[in-house]
């Protein structure tokens, strides 16, 4: 059920940008509208999230541990496992956004002639790592088109991406990547018996969106030519808030340009806000320093309390007739 949902749902947002576009002639609201919505609804739960995160109150140190804590100096530590100072804390959640360490480290039990075995999760490592890796590449290389001049290190990446031709025409290795790390992701899902049952349209609509967004770019690259000129103009008219709308760019840029918007304000609200708030994650970022220092918590509220002094001092005739010990006669 949650396949067909949030495949319709995509779907319906091409048609709604193709009949806008090629039928309606709005090129106006999907060019400049749209985009500027989104990246504001986008901004705007970006900022939200991050502040609820940061008051969220975080007394004491709580991170996930998994190696030998520091302790006496012949005992060798695990610093990345279980990081003893902020610096090595930051090595921890740096290692876990590049090369996600966690997921790698991650395994599968199962029953295996009647006893538990336990597999490494490779696939859904190496998986997640190409598709994050060329969806950051993608993003990188399309900053061409949204500077003037363009930076040095993007026409580089670019021709790195892009040293494979064919017909003449470039061929980049992230395009490929791409596809095949959400093909695989979404049929994962859906072979595996235990991630489909858990699996809900939220978790399809974000791949399926994805997947249709590198579909479109690269049928623009390849089979359905669009005016990059034109739409170099329009790019930076958005970043320099003096847009226009060029004539002839062609439907399926404003398809592509749509589903785009739609990812960015769908991001804040969806499980993708992870990528952020892996940085703000206090079972990650935290030293595991509660042996060497003592972290009080500063939300107690003051309490009334009753020592062992004063509870002598109140009781103590009864309890020499109980003959019950006391310290002070």
């Amino acid at each position: 059920m949650g396949i067909r949902v949030s495949l319709f749902a995509v779907l319906a947002l091409i048609l709604v940008a193709y009949v806008g576009v090629a039928l309606l002639g709005l090129e106006l609201l999907f060019g400049v509208i749209m985009p500027y919505a989104a990246m504001a609804a986008f901004l705007a739960g970006l900022v939200y999230h991050v502040i609820k995160w940061a008051r969220s109150p975080v007394p004491f140190r709580i991170p996930t541990t998994c190696g030998q804590q520091r302790a006496l100096p012949w005992i060798k530590a695990s610093e990345v496992d279980n990081p003893s100072t902020a610096v090595s804390a930051a090595a921890r959640v740096a290692l876990e956004a590049l090369l996600f360490r966690s997921l790698l480290r991650n395994t599968k039990a199962e029953l295996a002639d009647g006893s538990l075995a336990y597999r490494w999760e490779k696939w859904l490592w190496l998986g997640g790592l190409l598709f994050h890796w060329s969806l950051l590449v993608i993003v990188l290389r399309h900053l061409r088109f949204f500077t003037e001049p363009v930076p040095g290190f993007v026409n580089l990446l670019r021709d790195l991406d892009g040293f494979l031709h064919v017909n003449l025409q470039v061929l980049y290795i992230t395009d490929i990547v791409i596809l095949l790390a959400v093909t695989y992701l979404f049929l994962r899902r859906v072979v595996i018996p235990q991630v489909r049952y858990i699996s809900l349209p939220g978790d399809y609509f974000p791949l399926f969106l994805i997947l249709s967004i590198a579909l479109s770019g690269i049928l623009m690259a390849h089979f359905i030519r669009v005016d990059v000129v034109a739409v170099k103009e329009l790019a930076m008219g958005l970043v320099t808030f003096s847009p226009t709308v060029p004539e002839g760019i062609g439907a399926i840029f404003y398809i592509h340009l749509f589903l785009v918007s739609v990812l960015l304000a769908y991001f804040p609200s969806s499980k993708l806000i992870h990528m952020v708030g892996i940085f703000l994650s206090p079972t990650r970022n935290l030293p595991n320093d509660s042996r060497r220092r003592r972290h009080v918590n500063p939300w107690n509220y003051p309490v009334d309390v009753h020592t062992y002094e004063e509870y002598e001092d109140e009781f103590r005739e009864k309890m020499k007739k109980a003959d019950i010990p006391v310290e002070r006669y």
